[in-house]
């Protein structure tokens, strides 16, 4: 259910229906080594929170498809980064005006690694303002531990890697170049640094893992229980209450 396609009318009913609550993917625009098309993590983003969308019939708002990537450096073309502060205050005015509309549980639905910073700190201000409000941030690579594994088989530090080229061959394939696909393969180098350096400083092509391994068939499967387990997790969500029911303004003398 997409929140751009329902009318001013119709949301609310949705809403109510879906215990006030609405999912907001945000994804990023950025290099992805030579095989893979710049948006792919937005593109993630809006077909993976589409279809738990579908599922769940929880409403979702327009997929963001800027984020911060400042550590994929200006070494290869194609990245369009957010500063930190402009994604914190971008997501801080959506989730007010979602709150206005009604949305009283927020799952921000995040397919890029870098955004986390970021997103957590927007997460603390709109529960500070909106002491009714819940917000959940869950990163894709990480909603359960059968997801978590196959997005980490070649690297603490993947990208481009063998789980995000198999999921674009499953979900949209015209984002892969076959061709380019089996020479792009990049160690992860970052094992035992002390600090953390952007991509231009750990990897030659811009890609940390293996994608020559990326199939069509393991994208599906990994499609799909990213579908069931996020829609598992939102589904839990929409019955839970604070464990204790005290305001946010209301000193405790």
């Amino acid at each position: 259910m997409l929140w751009s396609e329902r009318t001013w009318a119709e949301l609310p009913v949705d809403l109510e229906k879906a215990s006030q609550a609405a999912i907001l993917p945000v994804g990023a625009t950025e290099q992805h080594g030579p095989h893979m098309g710049t948006g792919m993590d937005a593109v993630l983003a809006d077909i993976l929170c589409t279809a738990v969308s579908e599922r769940t019939s929880v409403p979702m708002l327009p997929t963001m498809f800027y984020g911060c990537s400042l550590g994929h450096s200006r070494r290869w073309p194609g990245t369009i980064a957010l500063q930190p502060v402009t994604l914190i205050n971008l997501v801080k005015d959506i989730g007010d005006w979602a709150y206005h509309s009604g949305v009283r549980r927020l799952f921000m639905v995040n397919t890029h690694v870098t955004n986390v910073a970021p997103l957590r700190c927007a997460l603390e201000m709109l529960r500070a303002e909106h002491d009714d409000m819940m917000v959940a941030l869950v990163n894709s690579a990480t909603i359960s531990p059968r997801i978590r594994a196959f997005h980490f088989a070649d690297g603490d530090d993947w990208h481009a890697n063998d789980a995000e080229t198999a999921l674009m061959l499953a979900t949209a394939p015209e984002m892969v170049r076959p061709d380019a696909q089996a020479g792009a393969d990049d160690p992860d180098r970052t094992e035992g640094l002390v600090f953390s350096h952007p991509v231009n400083r750990t990897s030659t092509n811009g890609v940390t893992g293996t994608p020559s391994r990326a199939t069509r068939e393991n994208g599906k499967l990994w499609f799909d229980w990213m579908v069931e387990d996020l829609s598992e997790l939102i589904l839990r969500g929409l019955k839970e209450k604070p464990p204790l029911d005290r305001s946010y303004f209301e000193s405790s003398g």
